[in-house]
């Protein structure tokens, strides 16, 4: 790796502005059990949906105190920020130093006015045959957290789960949603598609939360 893309990917030799995962200030910052990966691998239960800008809209509801649907231009619209993180997989592999582009989860909560006091879980849907996957509502609303749609400077391919995900730093990745459809304001814990499967319900890579409970 040369110099200057090392360089890159250190937290201080970021702009003033962008959101700092703090993640990315440890010392070490590859999780037990994983290998630092420079490529970005392709990972999804059933394959990219047949999805663009056009057709894609995101459904905020629940336990929310204004149900809200997007569609393209009204997301567009709305304040951007930018957050550096690192990125996990739960099948052992780390890519560090992405930068990620789109509207903070904070944004998205202040559109639905709230959300309800005994709301402790978000749901999130992805366009792919029905695919969910679960989160604390804590772990959902960490500064660091946002739905994106540019990556590195350049829009999320449909492979990688464009034109919008879910981008949630500090779990492992499956949580942060390919494709999203809805974010779903519950009390209860539901488990999604991988949950159900055997992985673990909050996915904590630092834990080393792969699987069970």
């Amino acid at each position: 790796m040369s110099t200057e893309v090392a360089q890159e990917l250190k937290p201080e030799s970021q702009p003033d502005g962008v959101i700092i995962s703090p993640d990315t200030r440890r010392a070490n910052r590859i999780p037990p059990g994983q290998s630092r990966t420079l490529k970005w691998p392709v990972l999804d239960a059933f394959g990219p949906p047949r999805l663009d800008k056009n057709s894609w809209n995101l459904s905020l509801s629940g336990l929310v105190n204004t149900p809200v649907t997007l569609n393209w231009e009204q997301f567009s619209e709305l304040p951007r920020v930018k957050v550096f993180s690192d990125f996990h997989c739960v099948t052992r592999w780390s890519r560090l130093g992405n930068l990620w582009e789109g509207v903070s989860v904070k944004t998205i909560v202040e559109l639905v006015g709230g959300v309800k006091p005994e709301a402790n879980y978000v749901i999130a849907h992805g366009f792919d045959q029905g695919w969910t996957t679960n989160m604390p509502l804590t772990e959902f609303l960490a500064e660091d957290a946002l739905v994106a749609f540019l990556h590195d400077g350049e829009e999320i391919s449909l492979e990688h789960g464009g034109p919008v995900r879910l981008m949630v730093p500090r779990l492992y990745a499956w949580k942060s949603a390919k494709w999203l459809s809805g974010l779903e304001f519950r009390e209860g814990d539901q488990a999604g598609f991988w949950e159900r499967n055997g992985y673990h319900m909050l996915g904590d890579p630092w834990q080393e939360q792969r699987y069970g409970y």
